[in-house]
């Protein structure tokens, strides 16, 4: 019974994009880069980033904020960026033709981004102060 009611105080907000045409090798720096963020800065700084999956990555955190601030009435500029990883999805697998009738796969794979946002309160510490 305490697990249902501490799951009512947490206030968090998910955006899961599927399908997104990159490895995990190459989603989790990026990844990592971003969270305990707050959601706009993280925004500005994949808006900036020279790397191509950004901008998927950015779409997400953006459907992210819309649900928060739709579906449950959160202040978009207390959120922050709690969790976000990826996880690997199909793999199409292609082949190119080489010299002498051979063949070299070629594979195209495709991942899972999940982010996690999470409105900051502000939270009492132990002698009483705010933080």
């Amino acid at each position: 019974m305490s697990k249902n009611k501490k799951n009512l105080n947490i206030k968090e907000v998910k955006a899961i994009n599927k399908n997104i045409r990159s490895s995990t090798r190459k989603l989790s720096p990026i990844l990592r880069s971003i969270v305990g963020k707050k959601a706009e800065e993280a925004l500005r700084d994949l808006s900036f980033s020279e790397k191509r999956i950004s901008k998927d990555i950015k779409k997400t955190i953006t459907s992210a904020v819309a649900n928060a601030e739709n579906n449950f009435q959160y202040d978009i500029d207390k959120l922050v960026v709690q969790e976000a990883y990826c996880g690997k999805q199909i793999i199409m697998k292609r082949f190119r033709a080489r010299a002498k009738g051979r063949a070299a796969p070629i594979k195209k794979p495709y991942s899972n981004v999940t982010i996690i946002l999470k409105e900051k309160t502000k939270e009492l510490k132990q002698d009483g102060s705010k933080s």
